[in-house]
Order: C-alpha cells, then structure tokens, then sequence
C-alpha cells in the first residue's frame, strides 16, 4: 500500500508554559475552580516551557511520527513564533511547502498557567485571520492528498470553501468542529455529508443530534457522515462505522502532568491508523494510547507516539451496529 498523505490546515501557536506550585493553584467558586493571581505582585516560577502547539499541527506530528506523508498549510510571517514553528514542524519532516509566509502574518501566541493538577489556563492570542475565501492559501494542494484533517478552524464560511473542495477532488475529511462552527449549526449539519470521520465531545454532539449518551449520539450522528467519535473526557468514547460500535474507557489511569493537546492527540491518533485500514478497535487503541502518553509530559506534541511503539490491551467493547 502506498504512503497516506494527510493535510492539516489551521492555525499553528507558540505556546509558552509558565509552572508555580505556588501561584498557580486552583481555587473553587460557586462550583467552578479558578486561578487567582494578586495584582501588583511578582510571582516566583519554577519553570518556563517553550513549545509549539495549535490544533492542526499536533495532528501533523502524529501523522508524520507514524510514518505518513503529513502536510501543513496556513499563513504565517516572519515573526519568532512563526519561524519557531516552521522549524518545529520541519523537524518532525512535516511538508510546509503551502505554508504562506509573509512579514505582516502573525503566528498565534499562548501562554498557558499550568497547576500541578494538570489543568491550565490558557492567554491566547489568535494571530493571523484568514479571509473567508481561503484564497491565500494554495487548496490545490489537496488534489494530492488522501485525507484532510481540520480541527477548530473557527471560521465556517472557511469550512466550507475547503470541505467542498475536498470533495471536488474526492478527499477525504476528518473534522473536529470549533464551538463557532457549532453555533451555526444548520450551515455544519449540510457540510457533514462532504465529512467521513466526525469527532466530537458529548455535548457538542447533542448540538447535532437528539440522544442522552454517548452511544445513543454516535449511532445518530452517522445518519450524517459515516464515520462517528463521541467523547465523554475520562468516562471513554463511543465509535461506530455503521457495522460496529467500540465503546472504549481509559488506555490506562497516569499521573497527568499537562492536558494541552490530549484531544488531538486522541483524534489524530485515530486517523493516523484509520487512514491506513486499520481496524475500528485497533484505531481507537493506538487514539487512546496516545491521548495518554501525550498528558504524561508538558506541551501538546513531546509524548506523541511514534511508529512501532508496542500497545497493550485496554477496556474496550465492540458490538454489532
């Protein structure tokens, strides 16, 4: 069989950490936890972490560590963040020859207070909008690839401009939709019949569909694509083809250190095997098994697996459709 190729397109960020066991712990209030950092004080740190991360280009290095010809396209300018991504996804031999540059572009910026239970709050400065037409960007690109793989865009006129030229020229799409495209539900719902693989977290799925679990939402979103992921965080996913249904807990209970990325890591997981004609079951493991390596080290790309790692079993159960 020959090399998958997959596109990712969306924004890219350099993500700065910033750990204090001290500054940085979660208060709650009125059931909701918080951080709390006084006014006009400095507070010791007691490390900085400079990464890269964004939706899309995590899902890149999961494609390219298992082996796949991964693609990145967006716009990004001559900035210290953009050229310490570029170099990021060049070191992992993700291809950015459709990556656009120009010295008015600016890549996206987060700083992210990460507590020592793993949770954070994140600063994010969104960089560089495209227009709505995707003009800028190269779209014949995709006339290449097998697969395009798009995760909070943010932009659904945008959306569509790529899923319908995915499906001009028979690609297939992976979409993870940001909580702006569900918002306008009705232009998502008539751009699912261009998607193969939806993946989505339980309440984002009964913004699409009627059903109170997850099983239930993953069984009525294929009447949409053909292809469903519904999360439910630790409580496990629902997965179905249309001929079976994986219902998957835990790859395995680990200290979290950082939950950044932990979501592409899972989904990008799942396609990097699907892509490949994996099995349902074998492509939710190896999902699993790297949403958990990836929150056992800091930053969204450092504990992505890469090819030949060996897996072990997990809880899971496949039944008929």
């Amino acid at each position: 069989m020959s090399i998958v190729t997959i596109v990712t397109i969306g924004k890219a960020t350099q993500d700065v950490f910033l750990k204090s066991s001290k500054a940085f712990e979660p208060h709650k209030h009125k059931g909701m936890l918080y951080e709390e950092l006084p006014l006009g004080q400095k507070l010791d740190l007691d490390e900085v972490i400079f990464t890269t991360g964004g939706n899309v280009t995590n899902a890149a290095v999961t494609f390219a560590r298992q082996g796949l010809h991964s693609k990145y396209i967006w716009a990004l300018g001559s900035d210290v963040s953009s050229r310490a991504i570029l170099q990021a996804l060049d070191s992992d031999g993700i291809d950015t020859g459709g990556v656009v540059q120009h010295e008015s572009y600016r890549a996206s910026y987060s700083t992210i207070l990460l507590s020592s239970s793993g949770e954070r709050t994140i600063l994010n400065y969104h960089g560089t909008d495209l227009a709505d037409d995707g003009k800028l960007l190269d779209l014949n690109i995709l006339a290449s690839a097998d697969w395009v793989y798009l995760s909070a865009l943010g932009n659904i006129d945008l959306l569509e401009v790529i899923i319908t030229k995915c499906a001009e020229y028979g690609v297939k799409v992976m979409l993870n939709p940001a909580g702006s495209e569900l918002k306008e539900i009705s232009k998502l719902k008539a751009l699912l019949e261009d998607v193969t693989v939806l993946a989505v977290n339980k309440e984002e799925a009964q913004q699409i569909v009627e059903g109170q679990s997850i099983e239930e939402l993953a069984r009525h979103v294929t009447h949409y694509c053909p292809v469903a992921i519904v999360s439910d965080g630790p409580h496990g996913a629902a997965t179905t083809d249309g001929k079976s249904v994986v219902m998957s807990g835990m790859y395995e209970e680990v200290p979290v250190i950082d939950r950044t990325g932990a979501g592409d890591a899972f989904g990008s997981g799942f396609l990097s095997q699907f892509a490949q004609e994996k099995s349902l079951k074998d492509s939710i493991v190896f999902a699993s098994a790297n949403s958990t390596s990836v929150v056992g080290q800091i930053g969204a790309k450092a504990g992505i697996l890469h090819l030949g790692v060996t897996l072990h079993d997990m809880p899971l159960k496949e039944k008929p459709f």
